[in-house]
């Protein structure tokens, strides 16, 4: 996947806060068996099957590290991996390899299985028209990671942030008193360019949104016989997004109702890691 980029500008005040958070002053325990011009290399292997996600973050927190260090990639991102694949050989200052290891480690194992577990949910949905995106559903600090991801394993970003486009949840719309009032008080705040996404969760509030001329519908905890119904109603007027705790469990029961996005926070906070481990590491010359 060639086309997936993550400027260093974008992740590296995360990975330094990662990288202080975890070495604070030294990294005693190398330290002291290893002198600082030391060099050598060591191997990251799979340790399960799954998609690769997050190499540029991996090879960025050495680099950060120690910009003497290099990376050897045999896989990019969103290339299917397997248990014992040799993924990639990192090169440079042992101190380096050794004292950066987790952090690098733990941004590629938790990219890895976002990603993992966004390939399961699209091809789940193969074959329907309904794709699958992510949520602001992140980790603090982890979203620009945690949503690249997704894109990895095929699924696609909803909004990055709140000022991506409107959204009028349940809450705005107690706030506005109607539905048809958030959506006429956000057309005229907004710029036209601005799509308005309205949350609904009845027929009634479906109808409403549809009247006044909401992009989107969102579809929230509502049964397949309430989806059908109600994509039959918009008829094409607005793109259909499902939500409510979808996930690996249910996605399979949405698939064919007619809806243009299903959203899930499960693909962000309840995707377990994909393991992988750095191995072999071995000095250049003799100690």
């Amino acid at each position: 996947m060639g086309n997936l980029t993550l400027a260093p500008f974008l992740m590296d005040d995360a990975i330094l806060a990662a990288l202080k958070e975890d070495v604070n002053e030294e990294d005693i325990s190398t330290n002291a068996l290893v002198d600082a011009d030391e060099t050598g290399s060591v191997k990251l292997f799979a340790k399960a099957d799954g998609v690769l996600a997050g190499a540029p973050v991996f090879e960025r927190t050495f680099r950060l590290f120690d910009d003497r260090t290099a990376v050897e990639w045999y896989f990019e991102d969103g290339d299917l991996v397997s248990t014992g694949d040799l993924i990639a050989t990192i090169t440079g200052p042992i101190r380096a390899l050794l004292t950066a290891e987790r952090v690098a480690l733990n941004f590629l194992q938790r990219m890895s299985g976002i990603a993992t577990y966004t390939k399961k949910m699209v091809d789940a949905l193969a074959g329907s028209k309904t794709k699958i995106v992510d949520t602001r559903k992140t980790t603090p600090n982890f979203r620009i990671f945690a949503k690249y991801a997704v894109r990895c394993g095929g699924g696609e970003n909803h909004r990055f942030n709140l000022t991506d486009g409107v959204m009028l949840k349940d809450n705005h719309i107690g706030a506005a008193g109607s539905v048809a009032e958030a959506i006429k008080r956000a057309k005229a705040y907004a710029s036209f360019v601005r799509k308005i996404e309205v949350e609904v969760e009845t027929m009634a509030m479906v109808k409403e949104a549809v009247e006044a001329g909401a992009d989107i519908i969102m579809l929230d905890n509502m049964s397949p016989n309430e989806i059908k119904k109600a994509v039959e109603f918009i008829d094409g007027r607005a793109l259909v997004e499902l939500s409510g705790n979808m996930d690996l469990n249910n996605i399979s029961k949405y698939k064919d109702l007619g809806a243009d996005i299903i959203s899930s926070g499960a693909l962000t906070h309840s995707a377990p890691v994909l393991d992988f481990s750095m191995k072999g590491l071995t000095p250049d010359g003799p100690r």
